[in-house]
């Protein structure tokens, strides 16, 4: 079905829907990933976003039941340059177009992506709309106009949990917090006690803290610090998520109040939050990082890391209070900040994704690092 896709500064892009009829807007950002589709599809740091894909041949492997990142598709729309709709591979149960339609998310493509990944790298995100409805570029660019920038939106209160929930043998169990408090958690020999604050959490995160050792609770995104002490953990992670991190002002205060009483471990939303916890700003990246191939140093050992990266903004290291954290990754590409400790109590982040779903598993150890972190602090 023919479609048509408009950016907010005019350019359009004549495409075909393989959904079938409908409409779809968002921030328009693009993807360097060659596998994954269905991680990126469910990750839900991307929503209010339209993505891209700059590997042209997606859909041939597929979908499945256990690839997913989060209960439902995140995307606002997918965006490719060939669908495979033949699909082949002994994992998969279903195709690519039929599991986007049972989503209600509009699938995209015969769209020359090169071209549209390029302006993007030129111009920057921006807003888009494609409609197999509408086909005036004019009217679609009118209407990508009209579109809420990203920039103030609070859109991890769209993908937050509702309700606190264990992560236990690979799957959600919803609990009750609201009783006596030791009577949450399994005994100490089933592992390290970790609140996970949900700002739009993967699975693939809560996966790797349990093969850590750990048992995760996983709590709403305003979730104050009071509720969280009472619960007596043994470290705090902050989760990814999608957006600004500058509207998040309960998410702050509750990092603030949280820094020093237990480990802390921040990752890309995470770390915004805990870097204007300690008085740092966040910036809009140009178009942002989204992939599996970003380059990233470790300043204290040079080694260069592979990253796997979904994020918008940034934590501006100029704002950072030298004299109590310090920089310990940066971004090979564009010399952005990727990570950061403080010096006097336990607490690390980075800006990528240590759990690598999809993307390379260089930065797994972090995890493992988290624990030991932990145990240094009983």
């Amino acid at each position: 079905m023919k479609a048509l896709l408009a950016l907010e500064d005019g350019r359009a892009f004549a495409c075909r829907s393989f959904t079938g009829p409908g409409e779809a807007s968002g921030e328009m950002v693009f993807n360097t990933g060659m596998t994954g589709y269905q991680e990126i599809l469910t990750d839900p740091s991307y929503r209010g976003q339209m993505v891209t894909m700059t590997s042209p041949l997606v859909g041939n492997y597929g979908v499945n039941a256990d690839d997913i990142e989060s209960d439902r598709v995140q995307v606002a729309a997918f965006v490719i340059r060939e669908y495979q709709d033949q699909y082949s591979n002994f994992r998969a149960d279903q195709s690519l177009a039929d599991y986007l339609r049972a989503h209600g998310v509009m699938g995209v493509d015969e769209l020359d992506t090169r071209a549209l990944t390029r302006h993007i790298r030129q111009a920057g995100a921006m807003r888009a709309f494609v409609s197999t409805h509408d086909t005036d570029p004019q009217s679609l660019s009118a209407r990508a106009r009209q579109i809420p920038p990203m920039e103030g939106q609070d859109l991890v209160c769209h993908v937050t949990a509702k309700k606190p929930y264990f992560w236990k043998n690979n799957r959600p169990v919803a609990c009750d917090v609201s009783g006596p408090d030791q009577r949450v958690w399994g005994p100490k020999a089933d592992g390290f006690r970790v609140v996970a604050l949900d700002y739009g959490v993967k699975y693939n995160i809560l996966r790797c803290l349990e093969n850590a050792g750990c048992q995760v609770l996983v709590l709403p995104a305003d979730t104050p610090a009071d509720a969280v002490k009472r619960l007596e953990p043994d470290g705090v992670f902050l989760s990814n998520g999608p957006g600004d991190p500058a509207p998040l002002s309960y998410a702050v205060e509750t990092a603030r109040q949280l820094i020093g009483y237990k480990p802390m471990f921040g990752i890309c939303l995470g770390i915004q939050l805990l870097g204007q916890a300690l008085g740092a700003k966040t910036f809009k990246l140009k178009f942002g990082h989204h992939g599996v191939n970003q380059p990233v140093q470790h300043l204290a050992t040079c080694k260069v890391e592979i990253t796997s990266q979904n994020h918008g903004f940034a934590v501006d290291p100029d704002t950072l209070d030298a004299n109590a954290v310090d920089i310990t990754h940066m971004n090979l590409n564009d010399q952005t900040l990727e990570g950061f400790s403080h010096r006097q109590y336990p607490l690390f982040t980075v800006q990528y994704h240590p759990e690598a779903a999809p993307g390379p598993h260089d930065a797994g150890y972090l995890f493992d690092e988290f624990v030991r972190t932990i145990q240094d602090n009983q």
